[in-house]
């Protein structure tokens, strides 16, 4: 119990900004819920004195008293609705922000560990559950609980022996509550994972579709979706047994009070103990305390599944993001990068992924870094911008250590273009000039996009640079893909570029075009580059051979070769594959 308030007021804190349309809220709902008892309170004059003696009051007075309680009634109640629809949509748009936002800071390691679906599902649909936590159960919370106080007042004011027993509910209903309330918070959650789960499957569908048809697995992923809807509807049929059930035991134990205090009430009657008014007006307030008290017993559900959202939200917003403890920053680095014995394990891996790599590159310099899957090579690139910390050793660009450096001033000295290209559903223009801050010239993007070979296909486009591309560039080819990758790239004009298989996607043609334009984009910065095509790197100011997470061998494309090593061996079979590829 103690944790669930800790989590409602840790949410509850979202509303402070939005503290006056919250007061608007409260009030309207507590002027809404003062005008509840004063129709059973009506009923007692109007018995005793309207009907039986005659009191003398105008005709016209009942029916537009009654006619005033309404109104006053509805506009408190629509008050309370605009002003908690107000906040908790605010609050939904607030925590989103700042899930999407600190989801952006996690550490890659993050992104790696936890399926994209799930972390898709907790930013954009176990965040609605939220808006229930804040305004549908916040409002029946307050109104009905205020609407129970004022007819239990009423109730004591007319008959407080009578009161006594409609107060045995109470108890009743309290331990209710606390019985459904831990087996609806465990299905809640329950519920919610594989809502996450359903999320990601749709999602791998959905970009694996090529896959899907080529291999024929309509009916595996069929199955495994189906599987999923099955779990997620098990869990919620067994979630609306236990919200359920709730409302009719509810009801009966109030049926039970209502029946005691009905017949109490006639005994009563025959000892001239009440009044005919006396008692409609309290079996009237006894009766419209149902309704509330049944609001109240169905608010469980609800609460308990904002509650299990609220958890997976908060977890979320509670990991920590990439560590940025660096205060130094540099304006453009010349670019010399050391790596002085670096080592790096991935966690839970048997062994090293890189191990005592120590490598000196010269501001300007060239180095390829080849070898075979699993060498180190995509590992090595990755800790150059902090996406992962070296285990052991530092690294260092112009003499300072990367992690002195704050994440934004290392981060603008390095462009990359990876093997897995990403671009997004944008412009052309908006694209290649993607993270640039401030306004970017025209001209400046289509230098880029001819120094990447793409700028005769851009002017074909419908709408040129304003052509939209698609998800994920859908629009383009792969190698219009990787081209547009590689122009961003040249664009941000970062000291140091790293290049991971850039050219992986290309025709022998197209690479060679793309090819001469790096070099020309290359000139005057340090570029590490990641490559299995050695005939794309034989013009590197040094070639690194990777083995295992060690060097093995360095040096220029023809002393490797008569070295005979290593790079000699990667070089005689990729080109004897090559040859019998053309066979």
């Amino acid at each position: 119990m103690n944790k669930s308030l800790a989590i409602y007021r840790r949410l509850l804190g979202y509303t402070a900004p939005y503290r006056k349309g919250f007061v608007l809220a409260i009030l309207g709902m507590v002027v809404a819920a003062l005008t509840e008892p004063f129709f059973p309170a009506l009923m007692k004059p109007l018995l005793d004195e309207g009907f039986v003696e005659r009191s003398g009051v105008p005709l016209w007075m009942v029916p537009a008293v009654i006619i005033l309680i309404f109104v006053v009634r509805g506009i408190g109640t629509f008050a309370g609705h605009y002003g908690l629809a107000w906040v908790a949509n605010n609050v939904l748009a607030s925590v989103r922000k700042e899930m999407f936002g600190h989801a952006l800071k996690l550490p890659a390691s993050e992104f790696e560990r936890e399926a994209a679906g799930l972390l898709i599902s907790r930013i954009v649909f176990e965040v609605n559950n939220l808006m229930a936590a804040t305004s549908s159960v916040l409002s029946t919370l307050v109104r009905d609980t205020l609407i129970v106080i004022g007819l239990l007042a009423w109730l004591l004011y007319l008959n407080w022996q009578l009161t006594l027993v409609a107060f045995a509910l109470i108890p009743v209903m309290a331990v209710l509550v606390r019985v459904f309330s831990k087996r609806l918070r465990n299905l809640g959650r329950k519920s919610l994972e594989h809502t996450g789960e359903l999320t990601r499957v749709v999602e791998e569908a959905v970009h694996g579709y090529k896959v899907i048809k080529i291999f024929g697995a309509y009916e595996r992923e069929k199955a495994l979706f189906d599987r999923t809807v099955e779990r997620l509807r098990g869990f919620a049929m067994r979630e609306a047994i236990a919200s359920g059930a709730m409302a009719p035991i509810s009801q009966l134990a109030a049926a039970i009070a209502v029946a005691a205090v009905v017949s109490i009430a006639l005994v009563q009657s025959m000892d001239n103990q009440t009044t005919v008014g006396g008692f409609v007006s309290f079996v009237t307030a006894m009766l419209m305390l149902l309704g509330p008290l049944k609001h109240l017993a169905d608010l469980n559900g609800p609460l308990q599944r904002g509650l299990a959202a609220a958890e997976n939200v908060f977890a979320l917003l509670d990991r920590n993001a990439e560590p940025d403890a660096g205060l130094r920053t540099i304006g453009r680095a010349r670019g010399e990068v050391v790596f002085e014995n670096v080592s790096f394990r991935y966690p839970g891996a048997a062994r090293d992924a890189l191990s005592g790599i120590d490598l000196a590159i010269g501001a300007g310099e060239m180095v390829a870094f080849v070898g075979g899957s699993g060498g180190g090579k995509t590992t090595l690139a990755n800790l150059l911008p902090r996406f992962y910390s070296p285990t052991q050793g530092r690294i260092l660009i112009d003499g300072v250590p990367i992690e002195a450096l704050t994440l934004e001033s290392l981060r603008d000295q390095l462009a990359l273009v990876s093997q897995d290209i990403v671009l997004f559903n944008d412009t052309v223009r908006a694209n290649v000039a993607f993270g640039v801050r401030g306004p970017v010239a025209e001209s400046a993007i289509r230098q880029a996009l001819r120094k990447a070979a793409l700028d005769s296909f851009v002017d074909g486009l419908p709408q040129g640079l304003d052509t939209v591309i698609g998800e994920r560039g859908a629009k383009l080819s792969g190698g219009q893909r990787q081209r547009l990758a590689i122009a961003r790239a040249l664009l941000k004009d970062a000291p140091i570029l790293l290049l991971d298989e850039a050219t992986s996607a290309l025709d022998t043609g197209t690479e060679r075009e793309v090819q001469e334009a790096l070099e020309q984009g290359m000139s005057g910065r340090t570029t590490l580059v990641i490559a299995h095509r050695l005939s794309t790197i034989e013009r590197a100011d040094r070639i690194v051979v990777l083995e295992g997470g060690r060097v093995v061998e360095q040096g220029r494309h023809e002393a490797l070769l008569a070295l005979g090593g290593a790079y000699a061996g990667l070089h005689r079979a990729q080109y004897a594959a090559s040859a019998a590829a053309a066979d």
